[in-house]
């Protein structure tokens, strides 16, 4: 697999949909998570993010215009202990449960299928920081419909327990724009994560397509002290 800039991957794409990058920091003592939205639709766009609880959730910026919250509203991002999850949608709150109760994110995960959104069937996507002894490991998953058939899930888990600086991988529910939207295919992307994380944050925003791109979130946890940095960025606000 070649590691490629994130500039690149996402300014060749101009529908990836909703993203995740998780890596470590180019000078190896951070842990790097990142996480975009984007919309098609006038209430996919309707959308900002709103840190609560140490995480964040996503908001409608019009509530007057926002039509059917179902697969849009929800909290991307929480933290439990040393533990952050992040997905493209309530799952969010399954694995968050089953870490609470001891569980592991793939028991949570295989509870959990695509989203009801006939013809697309969007993947979900997740992954989850675990920080322990000065270092992290991480996990990525997908969820897909095989080739658009809705009475078949498979489901992928990959495992990165050994992150190397100045790298990471970039998992996102599409492949690329179409009708339907053709799933994401294959192992996560790897990434080069250069800089800090005002260098990351505009690397994102600046390359994600400007009529698709909703909202950016990018975290940084440092490896020694838990301490985090955060920031967000809203195209409505």
């Amino acid at each position: 697999m070649q590691l490629r800039k994130l500039s690149d991957i996402l300014s060749e794409n101009s529908y990836p949909g909703r993203g995740i990058v998780i890596g470590k920091s180019e000078d190896g003592k951070k842990a790097v998570i990142l996480y975009f939205i984007m919309g098609r639709s006038e209430n996919s766009r309707n959308r900002v993010f709103t840190e609560k609880d140490g995480g964040i959730i996503t908001e409608a910026h019009d509530p007057s215009k926002m039509v059917d919250p179902s697969l849009i509203i929800y909290a991307p991002v929480r933290v439990i202990g040393d533990t952050t999850i992040v997905t493209n949608g309530d799952p969010t709150d399954t694995v968050y449960d089953f870490i609470k109760e001891g569980k592991t994110f793939e028991e949570a995960l295989r509870t959990r299928t695509f989203e009801p959104d006939a013809p697309n069937f969007t993947p979900r996507v997740s992954g989850i920081v675990e920080r322990r002894n000065g270092d992290f490991e991480y996990k990525m998953s997908i969820l897909k419909s095989c080739f658009g058939d809705e009475s078949s899930v498979e489901r992928f888990f990959f495992e990165y327990i050994q992150p190397k600086a100045g790298q990471g991988r970039f998992i996102h529910t599409y492949k690329c724009d179409g009708n339907p939207i053709p799933s994401f295919e294959g192992e996560p992307e790897a990434v080069i994560l250069s800089g800090n994380i005002d260098d990351m944050t505009k690397e994102a925003w600046e390359n994600l397509n400007a009529d698709n791109k909703v909202s950016l979130f990018v975290r940084t946890i440092d490896l020694a002290s838990g301490e985090a940095d955060t920031r967000i960025i809203n195209k409505h606000r």
